[in-house]
């Protein structure tokens, strides 16, 4: 009966010996360590965005190495495409890069209405582009009115040539000289700078009773290649080819061409279209060479003043 009791006693609410657990976190324990922010070693944490910076556009892969900086090229005047502006190469005058890609030019002359309503000559202008019609430079002659007139295809002039921004990257000056093969003491040349007032090299009128001969010079006036032409100099219904040779005139490094415009333009107009073409590799100083000695072919054989006809080639 006893034990029965303090069975009873022993169950009764209140002596159980349960010990119920505590109802709020008391926080950590005396001598607790936080943990730390960042691992030993590693880099302090990344900092937030600049107010204001542009969130980039998905896919984008990063800045990349940083060794080479980006160039963005503004767009041309309307109409022709420019051709888009390539990295500076070494050793390259400025504004030259352009020449290092191509293996052809094409020179376009402008025609002016005025010229070609009143006979009044007025300075040319041309277009230089490459084979697939990408617009590279633009020359325009400066030469004053007095000069053209009176002195005709054989007159003194200064080349200007710009690029797509309207900077001037070359200048052709040709000195006023002699147009017969009877002086040959004062035979024709053009003189090539780039940039402006540094020259790069020098075309020179080579004396031959009959055919029309050029050599091409570095900036130091020594040789480098020949330009030879017919012995007639006519564009009547095909093209006329200058061919560029070595030095021993026995191998064909390139040409210059005139091309065929067509009855009406070539009737009316002075306006003629060259092309030029020469390996890709070419020392690019030569190649600025080349595109000069186009310009003075065309003064020189193709340029016509007033209602004069197209001359046959004086030199």
């Amino acid at each position: 009966m006893m034990k029965h009791l303090n069975y009873l006693l022993e169950c009764a609410p209140g002596n159980t010996g349960y010990t119920a657990p505590q109802t709020a976190y008391t926080g950590p324990q005396a001598g607790y360590q936080r943990p730390q922010l960042t691992y030993p070693g590693s880099q302090s944490a990344y900092p937030e965005p600049q107010a204001g910076y542009p969130v980039p556009p998905g896919g984008y892969a990063g800045a990349g190495s940083g060794s080479f900086p980006v160039q963005i090229q503004p767009g041309g005047p309307t109409g022709t495409p420019w051709i888009p502006a390539p990295p500076p190469p070494v050793h390259c005058p400025p504004g030259l890069e352009y020449l290092t890609q191509i293996d052809q030019i094409l020179v376009h002359q402008q025609i002016e209405l005025l010229e070609v309503l009143t006979g009044f000559e007025t300075n040319n202008k041309y277009e230089i582009k490459n084979s697939l019609g990408q617009r590279i430079y633009f020359a325009v002659e400066d030469t004053d009115c007095c000069t053209r007139n009176c002195c005709g295809p054989f007159r003194p002039f200064t080349l200007r040539i710009l690029d797509n921004l309207g900077q001037e990257v070359m200048t052709l000056e040709r000195p006023l000289r002699c147009g017969s093969c009877c002086f040959p003491c004062c035979l024709q040349e053009i003189e090539i700078q780039a940039p402006p007032g540094v020259p790069v090299g020098y075309v020179t009128q080579t004396w031959h009773p009959c055919l029309p001969k050029f050599t091409l010079q570095n900036e130091k006036r020594e040789d480098v290649l020949k330009v030879g032409g017919p012995c007639v100099v006519c564009s009547c219904c095909s093209d006329v080819d200058f061919q560029i040779k070595s030095l021993d005139e026995e191998s064909i490094v390139g040409k210059i061409s005139k091309h065929w415009s067509g009855l009406v333009r070539e009737a009316f107009t002075d306006a003629d279209n060259f092309g030029i073409q020469f390996p890709l590799n070419l020392d690019v100083k030569m190649k600025a060479v080349m595109l000069g000695a186009c310009f003075l072919i065309d003064f020189m054989f193709f340029e016509r003043t007033g209602k004069q006809e197209e001359k046959s080639g004086v030199w």
